[in-house]
């Protein structure tokens, strides 16, 4: 695109822009903070393709002066926390629902695979998950405690154990989305894969009910939450395979900033999930409490990650078009 139909068209947002930052009165720090995104955008373009023009040294100032703008502008962090999970994540989540869909699907698959294998090779669940940890479980299934394992630890300790541990593997998983998006499809695969393969392994012991029961009462939350983190990584990855009308540098930086914020928003259900797995999954013989947790977890996954960021984005739509 030329500089001077670049300028012609995004001239009247600009104005705009620079009337707002002129401005004595209190502004939105969101409205702020949309514009500078705007900008920021703006001059990443015009400093790939127009270096050394009037255009990229007037967006550069236009971005110092919101950026300085957005910085001063004083709002409770509580209340920008609050606004991220309320709007700007649901909005997130909903422009990435392709990105989601292949990381379910891909983990789907790998699951399934996990258990054929399973049932096809009774030394696969060995090799996916390690002798020690097979037969810890085996030893708690002769016990008649096959969920053992979660009772073994200290809550306390074993909560931030958890929790850490869940995080990490979602930022791997994020992260191997920089390998054009491979790696994170190797990451889900590979704990689908050991998720299938260790639920066949109680059913061959004709306990999938029970450890499903205790299981699921952490990871519905702790597992979708992994998958999201896996969209993150697709969202990443797929912005340098596919850089569409931007630089496949520029691409990259927004696919990298959007995947980053998908995980930054999971922090809470691994908290959440970690609290379950520490505190409530040792209880999982108690049918009425696994069942009650797992139904709200559920609940709360669909609610928050597919219905909620429909009407957040059609209302969204709606006031922009007002």
């Amino acid at each position: 695109m030329r500089e001077i139909i670049f300028s012609k068209i995004n001239k009247k947002r600009w104005l705009e822009a620079e009337q707002l930052l002129t401005k004595k009165q209190k502004v939105d720090p969101e409205v702020i903070s949309k514009v500078y995104m705007q900008l920021s955008d703006d001059l990443s373009y015009a400093r790939t393709y127009y270096p050394n023009s009037n255009t990229t040294a007037y967006l550069n100032k236009l971005v110092l002066n919101s950026h300085q703008f957005m910085h001063t502008a004083k709002r409770e962090n509580w209340s920008r926390i609050y606004t991220f999970f309320k709007k700007d994540y649901p909005l997130l989540i909903h422009s990435h629902y392709k990105q989601l869909f292949y990381s379910c699907l891909i983990f789907v698959i790998a699951v399934l695979i996990g258990a054929f294998s399973a049932a096809n090779d009774v030394d696969y669940v060995r090799l996916i998950t390690g002798d020690n940890y097979v037969n810890m479980t085996i030893e708690n299934i002769e016990k008649g405690e096959p969920l053992g394992v979660y009772a073994s630890q200290n809550e306390i300790s074993m909560f931030f154990m958890i929790t850490l541990n869940n995080i990490r593997v979602a930022l791997i998983a994020f992260a191997m989305g920089a390998l054009l998006s491979v790696g994170t499809a190797f990451m889900l695969f590979k704990n689908g894969v050991m998720l299938g393969s260790f639920q066949y392994f109680f059913y061959n012991y004709n306990l999938l009910w029970e450890s499903a029961s205790g299981i699921w009462m952490h990871g519905t939350i702790e597992i979708f939450s992994i998958v999201v983190a896996g969209a993150a990584g697709l969202v990443m990855g797929n912005s340098i395979l596919f850089p569409g009308t931007y630089s496949r540098i520029h691409s990259f930086q927004k696919g990298a900033i959007a995947g980053v914020k998908i995980v930054t928003g999971l922090v809470p259900f691994f908290i959440i999930a970690g609290f379950i797995e520490s505190f409530l999954t040792r209880h999982s013989q108690i049918q009425w409490l696994s069942i009650l947790v797992i139904a709200i977890s559920l609940i709360t996954i669909i609610f928050y990650f597919f219905i909620y960021p429909h009407l957040v984005y059609k209302k969204h739509v709606q006031h922009i078009s007002a």
